[in-house]
């Protein structure tokens, strides 16, 4: 019987990539995204007046800067830290070290947690989407003409946003975990023989898809 884990098992991802190659490919977009984050990130601190990431009342109608010295360092070690993640699972993915890959996959499970429940609060309170809108800028393009729009049409819209959104991450989540399995079913031994009695032996494969083989000595 195979099992359910066997039966989504495959070594070819989107474009026909080898699951290794889709993983080195997203690994080294992560870490591009990333990097341009963190470059906006650092000149923020070296000239905050230029980007003004000190947003006056005027333009949020509140007395509260969202973003000050100490949320830039924070979202600037984090940029650091997924970085950093990244580049382990390009590196193992190259070089098929399993172990290297497990935090990329532990942040891409923790990310697709984090975008379900806000398609469930969005389920559960359908009005944070109008409040949502209503916080924006004053500047914001097309404002008003969306939030004229019904509200059931709004949550509906971004309900299928999300669900696109979750669908891409889960399949690039099968994606590395594949080759997390593939990498460490390949650093594992292939073939291992046991010789059960004089006139028969049993070859057992630790690789998917667990295939176990009876020949007779002759």
């Amino acid at each position: 019987m195979i099992s359910p884990w066997d039966r989504w098992y495959s070594t070819s991802c989107c474009l026909c990539c080898h699951v290794r190659t889709g993983t080195i490919i997203l690994g080294i977009w992560y870490m591009l995204i990333n990097a341009v984050v963190l470059l906006i990130l650092l000149s923020a601190l070296n000239d905050p007046i230029q980007y003004r990431y000190h947003l006056t009342s005027s333009e949020l109608g509140t007395d509260i800067d969202v973003m000050d010295d100490a949320n830039i360092c924070i979202a600037t070690a984090i940029s650091l830290l997924m970085i950093l993640i990244c580049g382990m699972a390009t590196y193992g993915a190259y070089k098929q070290h399993a172990a290297w890959i497990i935090p990329f996959f532990c942040y891409q499970i923790f990310d697709f947690a984090l975008n379900t429940l806000v398609a469930i609060s969005v389920v559960v309170y359908p009005n944070t989407v109008q409040d949502y809108l209503q916080q924006l800028p004053g500047t914001f393009p097309y404002k008003e003409d969306i939030m004229s729009t019904n509200n059931m049409c709004l949550v509906f819209a971004v309900l299928l946003f999300i669900g696109c959104i979750l669908s891409f991450k889960a399949y690039l989540i099968g994606c590395v975990w594949n080759c997390y399995r593939y990498v460490s079913g390949r650093g594992t031994t292939e073939v291992l023989v046991y010789v059960t009695t004089n006139d028969t032996t049993v070859i057992f494969c630790p690789m998917p898809p667990y295939i176990l083989v009876i020949s007779h000595i002759k």
